[in-house]
């Protein structure tokens, strides 16, 4: 026993012995930066391995106030730099050549393959350059209909909650969430609300989190190796499921396409006379007949990653806007008044483009929301060329990790950064901020190209729930935990009462 020690400790000493003599010079400019004990073979990793996930955050923000605004640590012998800082995160999300997305990225790309979020270089430019109008105004506007329509279901089923009784809303949001994006990316309708536990709910999140756990466990990071752990599999398995269903989506579309030769603009009309609703995937499909010739592997790539991308990130924000509502009954009361002025106190109305563009007010309380909890709350990115970032070299190979979340807090441009105040956002208190002080769809070449598309349906879908609800937040804000895995979440969910208006 004692000789097997004595082997396995003089490997662990060689290989990292070998690993700095070979990569002297990183190791050497990566060393300057300030940060915890290094430790041969495992790095940094000692903080976070082993430990509940509930648990990742808490020892990130010991680490982060100790070091703030700028540490290293390292991930096995992957040395990993930290920005805090709205001038030092400008430096990388301005770069037209710091876009190549950081390492642990990888472990996504069984699921969303080279889509958008992976992709990079001329692939990734000309994805973006074919996407980008999926977006415009008039697409956007065909959506409205679709946030409005799967926004009465939810009242209906939170109307039965109402009894004052505690219960977490996050799971229906969720839901409301995953039958607006499917039926927007890909046409479809799932009814994830009134039907059965969604498998595909149930696999995003459970890849989520394996994804974030495989990234913080080196010995994980071998395909060969996480095949054969229970927890692969289960990957792998989840993988099954969601590109099964997205498939399955595709196959219909095409073929009821290629039956009725449609063809989708923005301004086609059903048969009805009505503005034909128009889905991302319908656009992908047009672009692969008619000029790009978009292999069924892109499309499938970029509808898994709308679907990923549009999903959880939305549905998290809306669950922390009410959260925050939840507690602060007087900003909740002034969502409400400006409700009650566009909608003219109607709390079933569909709201038009115009009505979502006059609610100013609760603009700014999502945009507080996603200033304190924003949806990614950090993205990582792979230092292909040396750069220098607050008076220290960072050489090729490093991961760089911009922390939105902390950037979002600094007391330099948030006065008081730990309170939730919508008029953060008011004209003549924003003018003069530091443009990348506030970045909660990234920014420069790589921000979000749904960001719009996010904004427009959460005022829809909070529209409709604070118009017909009071909301009480059950847990108290001390007692907060949140994980901070692929998304920011509420470890315990968002328990609420509800009372109706």
């Amino acid at each position: 026993m004692a000789l097997a020690v004595f082997v396995l400790v003089a490997f662990v000493v060689a290989v990292s012995v070998a690993f700095v003599l070979k990569n002297w010079r990183l190791v050497r400019s990566i060393e300057k930066l300030p940060g915890p004990l290094f430790l041969p073979f495992v790095g940094t990793t000692y903080l976070v391995a082993f430990r509940p996930r509930e648990e990742m955050m808490n020892v990130f923000d010991r680490i982060s106030k100790q070091y703030w605004p700028m540490f290293r640590t390292w991930l096995g012998h992957i040395p990993e730099v930290h920005l805090m800082k709205a001038e030092y995160v400008e430096k990388i999300m301005t770069s037209s050549e710091l876009i190549t997305k950081a390492p642990m990225y990888t472990f996504l790309q069984p699921w969303l393959g080279d889509g958008l979020l992976m992709s990079t270089g001329a692939k990734w430019h000309s994805r973006r350059k074919m996407i980008t109008p999926a977006f415009h105004f008039k697409i956007l506007d065909n959506f409205i209909d679709v946030f409005a329509e799967k926004s009465e279901i939810l009242i209906d089923i939170l109307t039965t909650k109402a009894d004052g009784k505690p219960f977490d809303i996050y799971p229906y949001i969720t839901r409301c969430a995953l039958d607006i994006i499917c039926e927007s990316a890909m046409g479809t309708s799932v009814d994830a609300q009134r039907g059965s536990q969604s498998a595909y709910v149930s696999a995003v999140y459970s890849t989520s989190e394996m994804t974030i756990k495989r990234g913080l466990s080196p010995w994980l990071h071998s395909d060969f190796i996480y095949k054969k752990t229970a927890t692969g599999k289960q990957f792998f398995k989840n993988v099954e499921i969601l590109q099964g269903f997205t498939k399955k989506v595709i196959n219909e579309r095409r073929l009821s396409r290629q039956s009725n030769k449609q063809k989708t603009t923005s301004d086609s009309i059903d048969e009805f006379g009505r503005k034909r609703r128009v889905a991302f995937l319908d656009m992908l499909l047009e672009a692969s007949e008619v000029s790009q010739k978009l292999t069924d592997e892109a499309i499938q790539e970029e509808v898994d990653t709308f679907m990923f991308e549009g999903h959880d990130t939305t549905s998290v924000g809306m669950a922390w806007t009410l959260f925050l509502l939840g507690h602060h009954p007087d900003v909740q009361e002034k969502v409400y008044a400006e409700l009650n002025d566009v909608f003219g106190g109607d709390a079933r109305r569909n709201p038009s483009m115009q009505d979502l563009n006059n609610l100013k007010y609760l603009e700014m309380v999502i945009k507080e929301s996603l200033r304190l909890y924003p949806s990614v709350p950090f993205v990582g990115r792979k230092v292909t060329q040396e750069v220098e970032v607050g008076g220290y070299h960072i050489p090729k190979g490093t991961t760089i990790l911009l922390h939105i979340r902390k950037v979002h807090r600094d007391p330099e441009h948030w006065p008081n950064p730990e309170r939730f105040n919508p008029d953060n956002f008011l004209p003549e208190n924003a003018q003069g901020r530091h443009p990348y002080a506030y970045v909660p769809f990234s920014a420069g070449l790589r921000n979000c190209i749904g960001q719009r598309f996010a904004i427009l349906e959460e005022k829809t879908v909070l529209s409709y729930i604070l118009r017909n609800f009071r909301i009480e937040t059950v847990e108290k804000l001390e007692d907060l935990r949140v994980v901070g895995e692929l998304v920011l979440r509420p470890v315990n969910g968002v328990y609420v009462r509800l009372t109706p208006r």
